[in-house]
This record gives structure tokens, sequence and C-alpha cells, in this order.
């Protein structure tokens, strides 16, 4: 199904494989199509430093979302902001008020376990059921740069888990409704993050096992900074033998080519989902960005 047809994207992977940046560039990409996007990245406190921000000359994300470009607005997913919009949900204003006073709630609703995650579960979903004064959605299509492979783990599986422990009530309807967008294909994708070496390309595909177990979409796997290959086979070849008859400056360069060959061969050989690469491209007058959002917005368009 194309990307842009689906309300949600949620954008995981190991530390240190550039979800951020793909996160950003995804939203960019996006934007450019003419849709109204959302980016939203999750943390542990209101106001600290952005990492998405960064991407758009901001320190900050607040919980409510804010305008980074034409098009593009952005927010952080906050436990505390989700709890209080639940509180509204279900009690008076007056209690809310009195509730959001008590530090000794304030503790248990950020420290109990699931506590603060069922809090960032039902602030994405407020965001996903605003809507227009014509009863059009506020966002076209939300993207959350997710935690790294456990914690976006830990959250995909967390729904079921409390639908387990409470069954019934409001903070269970909120549950399914939530249910209702995450896990239906025509609404919401994974996408997992990875980079052309071992590790990484093991970890992403323990976690597209581990997501589909959980019950969620994996839409692809994006396959990060694939170095340029400037070989044919026939020269691929000769250099090959070359490389083993003696040390050879650049030789780390060469094997780290053949590495990243082998690394989305693998990919392509266990996947079942769409294998998206984007080239390695150097930061040179901090354009970066911008040329990583034309790969995706032609990635994008060829998913149309």
């Amino acid at each position: 199904m194309a990307f842009l047809e689906r309300r949600i994207h949620l954008i995981t992977g190991k530390g240190g494989v550039g979800r951020t940046t793909v996160s950003s560039a995804l939203a960019r990409a996006a934007a450019r199509h003419g849709k109204r996007i959302l980016l939203a990245e999750i943390g542990d406190q209101e106001g600290g430093y952005s990492a998405i921000g960064r991407h758009f000359g901001v320190e900050q994300l607040m919980p409510t979302p804010q305008e980074l470009e034409p098009g593009l607005l952005a927010c952080h997913l906050w436990g505390a902001a989700g709890h209080e919009l639940f509180l509204h949900r279900i009690l008076p204003g007056a209690l809310v008020r009195t509730a959001l006073r008590s530090k000794a709630l304030g503790r248990f609703l950020l420290g109990a376990p699931a506590f603060h995650e069922m809090g960032v579960f039902y602030h994405l979903l407020t965001l996903l059921e605003a809507k227009e004064p014509d009863g059009s959605p506020t966002y076209d299509i939300i993207i959350v740069d997710m935690p790294a492979t456990g914690h976006a783990l830990a959250l995909t599986a967390l729904p079921r888990i409390l639908l387990r422990l409470v069954s019934s009530g409001p903070m269970a309807a909120a549950v399914r409704l939530g249910l209702s967008y995450t896990t239906n294909p025509d609404k919401a994708a994974t996408w997992v993050v990875t980079l052309p070496e071992q590790l990484p390309v093991t970890e992403a595909l323990e976690l597209v096992q581990g997501l589909e177990d959980t019950e969620m979409p994996v839409g692809g796997v994006i396959l990060n900074r694939y170095p340029e290959n400037p070989f044919d086979p026939d020269e691929q070849a000769a250099l090959d033998e070359w490389m083993t008859l003696k040390p050879t400056h650049g030789e780390l360069t060469w094997r780290r080519l053949a590495y990243s060959r082998q690394s989305s061969k693998r990919l392509q050989d266990s996947l079942e989902v769409p294998l998206w690469t984007l080239p390695e491209i150097d930061n040179l007058d901090g354009r970066m960005d911008v040329a990583l959002a034309e790969e995706l917005f032609g990635l994008l368009e060829g998913s149309l």
C-alpha cells in the first residue's frame, strides 16, 4: 500500500542508524506532496533537547504542535500531556485541576510501570483524532520517531497488555480506539531503519519479527547510508583478487562496499516487505537533510 495513503507511520530501529534523520526527511518529503504532516518524537520530559528539532533549527519541541515548515508541524509526545488529556475526558474540569495539582498523583502517573507509555499512547491518539471545523483530519499523516529497538517493542506490545489488565471502562475504550489505528495496515505502518552492516541488519530482522508478533503492520525496511559503488562486476572481481595479494591502501573502504552488498542481499532474501535503500550523503554545507528528503520524495512517488 502507498506510503501517503496511511495516516500514521512509526519509524524505529537500532540506536545510531539514523532513525531521526530519516524521520525528518520523510516528513519533508511527504509535505512536498501536499500533505499536512505532523512529525512527533517521544520523550521523558517536557521542554528537553529535541533530536528532531535540530534538523529544523529549533532547540525544543512542545506537546502542542508547532509549524516548522509549510505543511509540516512537529511536537513532543509526552506522558504527562496524555494523562492530562485523559483526565479531561473522564473528570469534570474542577476535579482535573485538583488532580493535576497533586504531586503524589503526578509522581505515580510518571513513575508507575506503563503509565508514562499509556500517556504517550493517549497523546498520540488525541492527535490522530483531531479534526478541522469541516470534519477532516487536522493532520493527514503523523510520523513518529520511535525509541530504539527494545523500547519500541515495549510500546507496541503495551496496549494489548493493558487490555488484559483493564478490559472495560474509558481506558480500555481508548486503547481499543488506538489499536484500530496502529494495527490496521490500511491506516498504519512501522518502518525499520538499519545500516548495511552485519549487526544492524541482524537486529533489523529481529525487530521486524518482533513487530509482527505484536501485530504491528510493517511497511518496510529502510537501508540507510548505503555507500556508492563506482565499480562494475568485472572491476569488482579484479579488485577482489588484488586485495588478497597484499595489504592495500583503501582496503577497508573496499571491504565496506562488499559488506554492504552482502547486507543488502541478506535483507532482500529475508524480507517479505519492501526494502528502500538510501545513499550515503555527506553533510556538505549542512544540506544532507535536504538531499535525503529528495531521495525519499522519489521513493514516495514510486510507491503511489
